[in-house]
């Protein structure tokens, strides 16, 4: 479970201790959406990368290869060869995003599949065994990911659900944990904050959650298109009323700055698609900033994406020039070390905030790196 070593004004570090082994928090949690890093990316690299958790999605698991394959295959961990910690979101997120092919009961939602169309049904229940079948770590509860902004009472109508199908997700994977052929009886669950860009509703609606006893909360439904100040008021307005011996996970989030200013603010779990995305693009995070190997000026540029960088990208001699001409030819290598390199700088990010809290100078660490890791080359 949790245990908080230290804490600089609102800032925690921690260790999360799971059956696949302890998480130095805070985190960032590398994304697998298919069970595999977009840009050739494999378990052995991850673990070069500095990975600690990896994130897998419960709805594109369900639907391709199959929750039942994975589970006969021996689990998540055993079909990818990732040994490490794994969480896999509920689905939630992805179902709802399919406004125009869903259909929303008190039971769970009917949607259509994006990949051939077929009618599913999912709900707390499904959620829970899809991913009791993956085996993953941390299963997440099933909810509904509310736009940004939505009308109050549709806000408080969708949040009530939600809370009701938490319970139904606790006592359903509860009801899995006890059956012996599970394969992961130790499977951990985590609740999701909702509630819009209301401050109250988010407020009661944590501290409802929070007396439900869970593995730990994580606080959803935001970086969907507000402004970044509305989601950093909406972090404060929760974050005390969060359980302080469970971990915190802020999904969806984001970029460096942003995971800098929800550290300061007491959150111990990130994850986002942004730096395997943004890197299939050419655009790569270093500590002076963000720089986009598509541009003109590093056609003849011989030095590494971040001279002293310990990625395999930088380290193994590959230039700009030659990362961007790969780009241009459309080789898939420019690809694979575009993206090895953001997941390194993500997490040698977060060990340098660990260390600066260790030390007690994330304030100062934060204030440095801040105005720095937001700008372009």
């Amino acid at each position: 479970m949790y245990q908080l070593l230290k804490q600089e004004g609102r800032a925690r570090r921690g260790e999360f201790t799971t059956v696949h082994g302890t998480v130095q928090t805070p985190a960032f949690m590398n994304v697998a959406t298919s069970a595999a890093i977009k840009g050739g990316i494999s378990s052995l690299d991850l673990r070069e990368l500095r990975c600690q958790v990896e994130l897998c999605n419960t709805y594109h698991l369900h639907i391709r290869p199959g929750d039942r394959v994975i589970r006969e295959l021996g689990g998540l961990h055993r079909f990818t060869g990732w040994n490490r910690p794994i969480l896999t979101d509920s689905g939630g997120f992805q179902v709802f995003s399919l406004s125009s092919l869903r259909k929303i009961r008190e039971e769970g939602v009917t949607f259509s599949s994006h990949v051939d169309g077929k009618r599913i049904f999912m709900g707390p229940e499904e959620s829970m065994r899809i991913q009791s079948n993956l085996a993953s770590t941390i299963a997440m509860a099933f909810d509904e990911c509310i736009e940004n902004p939505a009308p109050r009472p549709y806000v408080e109508q969708s949040v009530a659900r939600t809370t009701r199908w938490l319970r139904r997700c606790k006592a359903e994977l509860d009801r899995l944990n006890r059956l012996p052929d599970t394969i992961n009886p130790h499977q951990l669950l985590f609740g999701i904050n909702q509630g819009g860009t209301y401050d109250d509703i988010r407020v009661e609606h944590m501290k409802e959650i929070a007396r439900l006893g869970l593995d730990g909360y994580a606080i959803g439904g935001l970086a969907v298109g507000e402004p970044a100040e509305v989601m950093y008021h909406i972090i404060e307005e929760v974050e005390p009323h969060m359980p302080a011996d469970r971990p915190r996970y802020l999904m969806g989030v984001g970029t460096p700055v942003n995971i800098l200013e929800g550290v300061a603010r007491g959150l111990d779990l990130f994850d986002c698609v942004m730096p395997s995305r943004n890197a299939r693009h050419g655009h790569l995070f270093t500590w002076n900033g963000i720089l986009n190997l598509q541009n003109n000026k590093y056609l003849l540029d011989e030095r590494p994406i971040e001279e002293g960088c310990g990625c395999f990208a930088c380290r193994g001699g590959h230039s700009r020039a030659y990362i961007r001409h790969l780009f241009r030819a459309k080789e898939m290598l420019g690809m694979r070390l575009a993206v090895a390199h953001n997941l390194y700088f993500y997490n040698t990010l977060m060990e340098r905030v660990r260390e600066a809290l260790d030390q007690g100078r994330f304030d100062a660490f934060y204030r440095e790196m801040v105005p720095v890791l937001g700008r372009r080359i």
